[in-house]
């Protein structure tokens, strides 16, 4: 253990150290440099924890923030350093922990967890399935998979594992990290699967349209990319189920415990009927008020009328430790990407890579392109930031080879879009919420992010871009 310890707490140092003494790219300066050094450690202690990853984080800003790598300033530099304390979609993940705090003290979510044991828990790859699909049917008119996952998926199945405690701990266990990556691993699917099933998915098309005049339809979206969904959404819950073999000893007992615990419950009481109320105001709010209110100001009402129905207490709120923890952990993460972007380093990888491609065939210059930018992911924790500061270069790289066909390009980079958030726990809004479930342990979820980034990456390109050749003719 002490050697494990002495290795974690060392192996952030030594990567970082290592990039810093490098010399620095023509391209880039000296600071630009010394700050992707210190990225590199960020993300290698991420990967190993020497300690929490909110205080990773916030020792990274601290010290970009202290040495003005980023803002020379020292006021410019600490109003960097807070800035990802702003950000939108931290508070949603936030708010997110609160809905599955309302839905735990009210007992609606074992309600619905006991429904769904009781119809599919002698069955439990059909239980993924229907994970699976209830976030395929939310995912058109959810612009927002922060809110459909996070908000609404994981505070209905974050009460199904402990049902299968009543049999064994292992079975706990194995239903628990099952039905989290399932949910996860199918909200990153879903958000690639339609245009609106993700807020970046729109930017990124008027950026296709800005920058090539490319005009990409809701419908020309679904059907390039339905192939590719539907062996995805079929092969999430199977892998996952082979992944983690989950099961319970009780067989078709677990069901009628089930039934027999619903009996026991009764009723809905009123505090299930408010929450549950205010669950479907938010959901439809998130799905069709986008246009007169944001995803982000809809959870931070229903969490205050919450508190005001007594549904949770205000010490309940300031008690969650997960909740807080991951706030500042993502938004730590969220302004260090944005780091990135802001010394130049994005756009040095970016266009020297996309320089290296010149005189290569046209389809080996389109794989080399998407591989890349979904690879890049790994310097982001926000998708948005992704698009504004990645897209445009990749499509100019690639309008700048004769032979590349130029829709099918932008389309798979589009595409790439939601799937490449499976692959780190900072990568997309719903991960850090799944990360702090209690079931994927901190390496499991770098190890499935990886694999499962490269099957999501080998499925677009291999399926993906033939279809959209047969299509396109």
């Amino acid at each position: 253990m002490r050697i494990e310890s002495w290795v974690s707490g060392t192996a952030p140092l030594l990567a970082g150290l290592a990039v810093a003494l490098m010399p620095h790219p023509a391209a880039l300066s000296p600071h630009a440099w010394h700050y992707f050094a210190l990225f590199v450690a960020v993300v290698v202690a991420l990967v190993l924890e020497p300690a929490p990853p909110a205080c990773v984080g916030l020792l990274g800003v601290t010290v970009a923030a202290a040495t003005g790598l980023v803002e020379p300033a020292p006021g410019d530099a600490i109003r960097w350093a807070l800035s990802g304390f702003s950000n939108s979609t931290v508070w949603l993940i936030f708010a997110a922990f609160m809905f599955a705090l309302g839905y735990e003290r009210t007992g609606l979510g074992t309600r619905i967890a006991l429904l769904l044991a009781r119809k599919l828990g002698g069955r439990p790859l059909g239980l993924g399935y229907a994970v699976a699909l209830a976030d395929v049917l939310l995912a058109p008119f959810t612009p927002s998979n922060t809110a459909r996952s996070a908000g609404t998926v994981y505070p209905v199945i974050r009460q199904v594992p402990g049902l299968f405690e009543v049999y064994s701990g292992d079975a706990s266990r194995r239903m628990g990290g099952y039905l989290m990556w399932t949910a996860f691993a199918t909200t990153c699917v879903t958000s690639s699967t339609f245009v609106t099933a993700l807020a970046p998915n729109l930017l990124a098309l008027e950026l296709v349209r800005t920058n090539t005049g490319i005009d990409i339809s809701w419908t020309e979206w679904v059907r390039g990319f339905w192939p590719v969904s539907v062996v995805l959404l079929a092969l999430v819950p199977l892998l996952a189920h082979r992944l983690y073999r989950p099961h319970s000893s009780g067989g078709d007992a677990v069901t009628a415990w089930a039934a027999g615990e619903l009996a026991r419950l009764g009723r809905l009481t009123r505090r299930e009927v408010v929450m549950g109320g205010l669950a479907l105001a938010a959901l439809g709010l998130w799905a069709f008020g986008r246009s007169v209110i944001d995803a982000t100001t809809v959870a931070l009402a229903v969490v205050v009328l919450m508190v005001l129905t007594r549904i949770v207490t205000w010490d309940d709120v300031l008690g969650h430790r997960a909740a807080w923890n991951v706030l500042a952990w993502f938004a730590t993460l969220v302004t260090l990407a944005d780091g990135l972007n802001r010394v130049g380093v994005v756009k040095w990888i970016a266009g020297s890579a996309a320089a290296s491609l010149a005189g290569q065939p046209p389809t080996t210059v389109v794989l080399a392109l998407v591989a890349l930018f979904f690879a890049m992911h790994y310097l982001f924790a926000s998708v948005t930031a992704h698009v504004t500061a990645v897209l445009p270069v990749m499509l100019a790289a690639g309008s700048a080879v004769p032979g590349v066909p130029l829709r099918d390009f932008a389309l798979l980079l589009c595409f790439s879009l939601g799937l490449m958030g499976v692959i780190t726990p900072y990568a997309t809004g719903p991960a850090p919420v799944y990360f702090a479930s209690g079931f994927l342990p901190r390496r499991t979820f770098w190890a499935l992010g990886f694999l499962f980034g490269a099957i999501f990456l080998a499925a677009l390109v291999a399926v993906g871009l033939p279809w959209l050749a047969v299509i396109s003719r």
